[in-house]
């Protein structure tokens, strides 16, 4: 398993706790599928997109680079609005 996925599976972890959201309600934040957000929290993904990162950045309020630095990000805060999908389907 890749260690950088591991750690971000661990940050949204983190994150996630610190705001009060289940896996479910940040899914449903971040606009992606409920198993697929578990895969990543978990580090069963093998690897993600920079898109993905940045759909999961955005209700946090941050940008993907601050879920990728070692750092935790301490200003983060939660948009309670579901963000308008733009999801490009294969």
């Amino acid at each position: 398993m890749d260690n950088s996925l591991a750690e971000l599976g661990d940050r949204l972890r983190s994150l996630r706790a610190r705001h009060g959201l289940t896996q479910e309600e940040f899914a449903q934040l971040a606009g992606i599928g409920y198993k697929f957000y578990q895969d990543i929290e978990g580090a069963r993904k093998k690897e993600i997109w920079l898109s993905t990162v940045e759909r999961l950045a955005i209700p946090y309020g941050l940008r993907a680079w601050q879920l990728l630095t070692p750092d935790m990000p301490e200003d983060s805060k939660v948009a309670r609005k579901a963000p308008s999908s733009r999801v490009h389907r294969r």
